[in-house]
């Protein structure tokens, strides 16, 4: 048993480390993860408009970088591994589906939880206020990844992947920031999580207990990505 769980550990390492790898070598995807980090730190330093809210531009990406780099990572990742028949050889290499999901899924989770604790470092979050922006930010980056690794799993190719994540990453980034504007795009925005991370952030930054609804909605979020992806698991599988 114990040399099962060891050798279930190596190739989950090995995975990470290959994606790792990979990634490096795609340019596309890196600029996901360091993209709203670094308009961020730029924005913060260079634009002063009198009224606005203290790291105003650290709220705005933080958000964006939930609602896009876990989606649209996690579904390029998976859905072109699929189509160049990755998958199969991995399988032939005794790599099991579980270990290459752990191994994918913890790459992307951690990298892009890295933009977080930058984007944390960028917020002035420090101590108690820099662990619950992280706990925050791992609930909509978890959100994000299992909505993507869905849409991986059940396209066929990574093209028939990026005609739905395009549009469901554009709705989960900018709804946030459009309900500041609209009523009834608010009202439409309450049921999305990105929307309950800014929330949750605003109540961070003002100091003010967050709502039970908050949490519940992000949950929902959640539990109803598992769900969708283990529906596309069952019906297409990985290979």
């Amino acid at each position: 048993m114990g040399r099962r769980i060891e050798e279930d550990m190596k190739n989950t390492i090995i995975i990470y480390r290959k994606q790792l790898k990979d990634t490096g070598k795609n340019m596309a995807l890196w600029i996901q993860f360091v993209m709203f980090p670094v308009m961020a730190a730029i924005m913060e330093n260079s634009i002063r408009v009198e009224g606005m809210p203290e790291h105003f531009f650290v709220g705005m990406f933080t958000v964006m970088h939930v609602g896009m780099a876990p989606l649209t990572v996690s579904a390029a990742i998976i859905s072109e591994e699929k189509e160049k028949n990755t998958l199969r050889m991995l399988r032939f290499a005794n790599v099991k589906p579980l270990e290459y999901l752990c191994g994918t899924g913890g790459f992307v989770f951690t990298a892009c939880m890295a933009g977080g604790v930058a984007f944390g470092f960028l917020g002035g979050y420090m101590g108690e206020k820099l662990l619950l922006f992280c706990l925050i930010m791992a609930a909509g980056i978890l959100a994000s990844m299992l909505f993507g690794a869905a849409i991986g799993v059940w396209s066929r190719t990574q093209i028939a992947a990026t005609a739905v994540v395009t549009p469901m990453m554009m709705v989960f980034a900018f709804l946030p920031m459009l309900a500041m504007f609209n009523q009834t795009i608010e009202k439409i925005a309450d049921i999305a999580y990105s929307q309950h991370i800014q929330l949750l952030l605003n109540s961070l930054n003002a100091g003010t207990p967050a709502e039970a609804k908050n949490v519940i909605v992000i949950a929902a979020n959640v539990m109803i990505a598992a769900v969708l992806f283990g529906i596309a698991y069952r019906r297409r599988g990985l290979m």
